[in-house]
């Protein structure tokens, strides 16, 4: 490989892994004003995501569903358990077992929510073959890290 060609990977415009950061950015930027409403960080919400279809879940699967350790999922939790839309409490049978319940004001936080994905996918502009595809893609690459 010439230095020009090493010099062109060092460009910007050459690392797939900018634009995918990003969009991150932008789209999380985009649920704010929404979320806001909801009293809600994009991370509180896709826990509650989370929460809404699972009703309970043990932290360490739910740590593995979002990508998130127990570092930044722990003071998420917290906070959701402030905010009276899940308890914590430790499995009976294995203390080392922290399980998340969802809460009926949790449940019912599903209800404001719901208008949220159609708010932020009208910030972006897919065909739905095309949302599928990137879907996969980014599936795709999360797969191929082992994660």
């Amino acid at each position: 490989m010439s230095k020009c060609e090493k010099d062109d990977m060092l460009r910007l415009k050459s690392q797939l892994c900018f634009p995918l950061y990003a969009c991150s950015k932008e789209v999380v930027r985009r649920y704010k004003p929404f979320l806001d409403e909801l009293d809600l960080t994009y991370t509180q919400y896709i826990t509650m995501m989370v929460m809404w279809e699972k009703q309970e879940i043990n932290v360490k699967c739910l740590g593995q569903i979002l990508y998130l350790d127990s570092g930044t999922l722990t003071p998420v939790l917290k906070k959701l358990e402030s905010k009276g839309y899940l308890t914590r409490k430790r499995s009976k049978e294995d203390e080392r077992n922290l399980r998340v319940t969802i809460t009926a004001a949790g449940n019912e936080l599903k209800e404001r929510a719901k208008t949220v994905p159609q708010q932020v996918g009208k910030c972006v502009h897919l065909q739905p073959e095309e949302a599928e595809e990137l879907y996969r893609l980014l599936y795709k690459i999360l797969d191929d890290m082992g994660l």
